[in-house]
């Protein structure tokens, strides 16, 4: 006749299936905070050395050329900025792979999306960071000397 159909089998209980884990999520995130505070801070102490040793007046002309060679005191102090900064550039790749894999797997999805919004910040916060600090510490040359 008409009407409905009855169910078969009848209703079942879902099985509990164990959460999750997110440690995905957590490890992005632990990445991210790597590249996006640790390595801008780290190099923001080696840009204040730099901007202690040369001023920016050698550094950079009237024209706004820069004279790399003004550079050469403190070659070493760059070069550790430079790896720095591609290391936390490559940290922060992982740091947004990860994140885009704990948001999709829903793997600590919060942690995840945090660690894509840090990591996508984080030139920025280096780049910020380093050029502020250096010019705090050729303030801080100008007073001493």
């Amino acid at each position: 006749m008409g009407g409905y159909l009855t169910p078969v089998g009848g209703y079942q209980v879902p099985s509990d299936s164990a959460p999750a884990s997110r440690r995905t999520g957590m490890l992005a995130l632990v990445a991210a905070l790597i590249a996006v505070v640790v390595a801008p801070i780290v190099a923001g102490v080696l840009a204040v050395q730099i901007g202690m040793q040369v001023p920016l007046e050698s550094l950079i002309t009237v024209t706004g050329d820069v004279v790399w060679a003004a550079l050469t005191p403190v070659r070493t102090l760059v070069l550790w900025v430079e790896i720095l900064f591609w290391a936390a550039t490559a940290i922060g790749i992982l740091a947004l792979a990860l994140g885009i894999v704990a948001t999709v797997r829903r793997r600590g999805r919060g942690a995840g999306i945090t660690a894509m919004i840090l990591a996508v910040l984080g030139p920025v916060v280096f780049f910020l960071l380093t050029s502020v600090l250096l010019g705090v510490g050729n303030g801080m040359a100008a007073t001493a000397g």
